[in-house]
């Protein structure tokens, strides 16, 4: 095995000579054509070549001279701290979709039954301040007896984030209170045929105070919406400002909602349920007072006596029922707005609408004209594109 060559003519002598600088034994029998090719190569007269197959037996190499670095290469200290970054695997994509295809049939679901319940108790019981208030009232009380058992882990929270939640209670509260009292005036399918319009009130919010900007085809989906709502409401049979107003007024109010929830919850260690079950406590504070201004214990207790004696025991399980699931599809929907955009919330809520519409007409056999029904239809089918517009 030949470790060392020179430009010099090769002999054992020389071989020999090399053995200070690595020592190898005499090789012999060198043939004729392996000198011509250590010959004919632009060998190095200074540096060897070192063939490691026998590295074991032939000792040694010597070691190599030191190297100018190419590329100097610098750490520098982050000021702001360590930042992750999150790469999703297609597996773990699609379990994230599986996982927002869950909240969202679970969320409409609940929605369906706390609208049914919700109605029945209104018809019986037209006081839509109370209502809205025993709904906060057992959302809050449902979340205190889950952390007092440590079914759900309690939030650590301080004052600055009561203050960001502070906009989103209020937003909340004027959303909750004006949808119910619109469904206290008008059909469910009515009330929810207006709200479907949630997405048209999105982008206006956005572009006007927000600033952003849309591409034309997101602007053009919105006049179906808009047209389709508009048709439905003309045509509506039993037609009532009060509760056209109501669901006007509720689908401004939750646009704000969505979009300050997604930034208060951005960078909190609060999960979805959590930060519903806080806004919760802190509407139901707000709201409190001003269901005691507006219609009064007097009121109530009246109005509660008639409801009983009508419909009898079941009206307080009516009333249970409406708080428990609107608090419940709430909460599942806020852990859906912890996975996705304020806008795509509000495509799956007014997508939502759809079962709600078609399940109340169904039970409460709600009469619906034909150019009534084409609204509607127009005003789901504008929805749609709106959510492709916006993929």
């Amino acid at each position: 095995m030949i470790s060392l060559a020179r430009h010099s003519a090769i002999s054992a002598p020389s071989l020999a000579q090399g053995r200070r600088f690595s020592p190898l034994p005499i090789i012999g029998n060198v043939q004729k054509n392996s000198l011509s090719f250590f010959k004919s190569q632009p060998l190095s007269p200074q540096k060897p070549i070192c063939i490691s197959a026998a590295a074991d037996t032939l000792g040694p190499a010597p070691a190599p001279e030191p190297r100018q670095p190419l590329v100097e290469t610098r750490a520098y200290e982050a000021a702001d701290g360590p930042r992750e970054i999150s790469v999703q695997l297609p597996g773990e994509k699609a379990a994230q979709k599986f996982k927002i295809g869950i909240y969202f049939a679970t969320w409409w679901a609940l929605n369906v039954v706390f609208n049914i319940y919700n109605k029945k108790v209104l018809n019986a019981f037209p006081y839509p301040w109370l209502t809205s208030t025993l709904s906060l009232a057992a959302g809050s009380l449902m979340m205190l007896i889950s952390w007092a058992t440590r079914v759900a882990e309690t939030p650590k929270v301080d004052l600055e984030f009561w203050k960001m939640l502070l906009p989103v209670a209020v937003a909340h509260t004027i959303g909750h209170v004006a949808a119910t009292v619109s469904m206290s005036k008008v059909a469910v399918s009515f009330t929810h045929i207006i709200k479907s319009g949630e997405p048209a009130f999105s982008v206006l919010v956005a572009r006007l105070l927000l600033g952003q900007t849309f591409p034309l085809p997101v602007y053009l989906s919105l006049l179906p919406i808009i047209g389709g709502c508009a048709l439905a409401a003309l045509t509506e049979l039993d037609f009532n400002m009060i509760g056209f107003m109501g669901a006007m007024i509720s689908n401004l109010a939750f646009v704000f909602r969505n979009i300050f929830s997604k930034k208060g919850m951005n960078g909190k260690s609060v999960s979805g349920m959590n930060y519903y079950a806080c806004l919760s406590m802190l509407s139901l504070l707000i709201l409190t007072p001003f269901a005691i201004a507006m219609e009064g214990p007097q009121v109530w207790a009246a109005g509660w006596q008639q409801a009983v004696s009508q419909i009898g025991p079941n009206f307080v399980w009516w009333v249970v029922a409406q708080s428990v699931f609107y608090h419940l599809y709430n909460q599942v929907s806020y852990m859906s707005l912890d996975q996705i955009s304020p806008l795509t919330f509000s495509i799956g809520n007014t997508m939502k609408r759809i079962s709600v519409i078609v399940s109340s007409i169904i039970i409460f056999r709600t009469p619906v004209q034909p150019v009534n029904a084409l609204g509607a239809a127009i005003a789901i089918l504008g929805t749609f594109l709106y959510s492709q517009t916006k993929q």
